[in-house]
């Protein structure tokens, strides 16, 4: 079990990238709902708490409070906006309103040299309030102020207690990582065993703890949370792995053949091809809206690992690459505080009876940790940096019907705009050390359920529209919008419309995430 802090949500459009900061400095977190139970938190065996912010004000009736075992446990704790003002109730210290709300940047002016702040950093921070603190509880000193906020920053050194009324988590917070690793490190006392390494020695170990000497099949579709998953299962149980690769006739350009290309040689006759078209096509028909294409395709693609099974002396594991944007995006079972974004098909497009227990090493995952895991096993990189692909496919990048024609239009354009991102170096995402992002960590066409009036060879046309997504993220929680060069957007759209039979207008989403997300649906 790594060392682990514990992240209590209360409700912050920023929660989930606490967490991932923290993993950053090598340092296990996870995120839990504030009313989480304390048996189950604790079980967990943490080495403090962070609170996040919320929407609340901490003096309203029915806000959500501190809970008393986080006080009782002793442990170090760092509050964030919310956070900092529930932890200061919880102690008897004053919250209220602020003569002015304080969005977006300020200067912290540094009080005192703490073991989180210190004057040479800087000092730019974001902020995102309406209270603030009017007296500290006893035992705290104001560490830090901003023209807005005389406590910005207060702290308990004793006790180990830290609130912050910025948003250290935000990348508009430039020392917001160095504040967490401080914490984790020199007020928690983590070590920082969160790596790849130790990664994979407890993935193997709970994979052989879960499934014994038992069979297992392996749902792979070509991306990398499923092929990292595999590779893990495969590492822990070897010749009790078959991995299953479905041909929904819902893949991009070739994705049959790339699959078959890269698995073949390390799995050998362990690989089976379902050519599984007709079906999913079939069960789609007449399916519109977004959630019932996820639950079709989760069903579908669960009763045909069944029949398969039966064929294979029915395993009863089956692995996905389900990681944990999944999870929070989907509001599963453990996460069922969390607003529900869009049901992913691995996790709440999952019928409730299936004849297989589901092994996710790849969970509790971000994108990058699963990418980083995937280097440390070996993988190519070819494999490892493919951009992701959503397990439904086209379907839920085909808005409107899905029916074999528009799903073509679709993968002829996805095609056309990826291969000329990738003659153009740009298929790849990368951040250099001066922390500029370049390239696209997800590019994908969409094609929309509206015609538009065009005019081709002088004659009126009225043809369905392409619209290109491109977005650069790290965590693929958030996501930013790739300014790609108009040369680019350019070539591709000049290519869509000329090749691509059915489609005559081609638009550039420009929607980061949030209030958008990644996906169109």
């Amino acid at each position: 079990m790594p060392e682990t802090l514990i992240v209590l949500d209360f409700g912050s459009q920023y929660s989930q990238l606490i967490p991932r900061r923290l993993r950053d400095v090598q340092v296990y977190a996870e995120l839990l709902p504030w009313d989480t139970p304390e048996s189950e938190v604790m079980s967990l065996d943490p080495e403090g708490f962070v609170l996040s912010g919320g929407p609340n004000s901490v003096y309203e009736p029915d806000a959500p409070g501190l809970p008393e075992y986080v006080l009782a446990s002793g442990l170090p704790i760092l509050g964030i906006c919310y956070g900092m003002q529930v932890l200061v109730q919880a102690l008897e210290g004053r919250v209220k309103p602020a003569g002015k709300r304080e969005y977006g940047p300020a200067k912290l002016n540094v009080v005192e040299t703490s073991v989180l702040l210190r004057p040479e950093d800087d000092l730019q921070v974001w902020m995102s309030h309406g209270d603030r603190i009017e007296e500290p509880p006893d035992g705290f000193k104001v560490l830090a102020r901003t023209d807005n906020s005389p406590i910005a920053v207060l702290g308990d050194h004793v006790r180990g207690y830290y609130g912050l009324q910025f948003h250290p988590e935000v990348d508009h917070t430039p020392i917001g990582q160095q504040v967490f690793r401080r914490f984790a490190y020199e007020v928690c006392g983590c070590q920082g065993d969160w790596t790849a390494e130790s990664i994979i020695d407890q993935a193997v170990a709970d994979v052989r703890d879960q499934v014994g000497d038992a069979r297992v099949l392996s749902a792979v579709s070509g991306g990398v949370d499923s092929s990292v998953a595999t590779a893990l299962v495969q590492k822990a149980v070897g010749d009790q792995l078959t991995a299953v690769f479905v041909d929904t006739g819902l893949m991009r350009h070739n994705e049959r053949l790339w699959v078959e290309r890269a698995f073949r040689d390390s799995l050998g006759e362990n690989l089976i091809t379902i050519d599984a078209a007709e079906t999913f096509f079939t069960n789609l028909a007449g399916v519109i809206a977004p959630e019932d294409k996820r639950r079709v395709i989760g069903e579908t693609f669960i009763r045909l690992f069944e029949q398969t099974a039966h064929g294979l002396g029915a395993p009863p594991f089956l692995v996905q690459g389900t990681i944990y944007p999944d999870v929070i995006e989907s509001r599963a079972p453990e996460r069922n505080h969390a607003q529900r974004i869009k049901t992913h098909h691995n996790v709440g497009g999952l019928p409730e009876k299936m004849d297989f227990d589901l092994v996710e090493p790849l969970r509790y995952l971000f994108k990058d940790e699963v990418r980083l895991v995937g280097e440390t096993l070996g993988l190519p990189p070819e494999l490892v940096w493919r951009q992701p692909f959503p397990g439904p496919g086209l379907a839920v990048r085909c808005l409107s019907a899905v029916t074999r024609d528009r799903i073509e239009k679709l993968r002829q354009a996805d095609s056309i705009f990826t291969a000329e991102l990738a003659d153009a170096g740009l298929l790849r995402f990368r951040i250099d050390t001066a922390g500029v992002a370049s390239g696209t960590a997800q590019a994908f066409a969409v094609l929309l359920p509206v015609k538009a009036v065009g005019v081709m060879g002088d004659q009126r046309t009225y043809e369905e529209v392409i619209a290109l997504r491109a977005v650069t993220t790290a965590d693929f929680m958030t996501a930013d919008w790739a300014r790609l060069p108009f040369d680019v957007l350019a070539r591709v759209a000049n290519r869509i419309v000329n090749e691509v039979k059915g489609v005559n207008r081609v638009v550039y989403d420009i929607t980061s995430k949030p209030p958008g997300t990644i996906e169109w649906e």
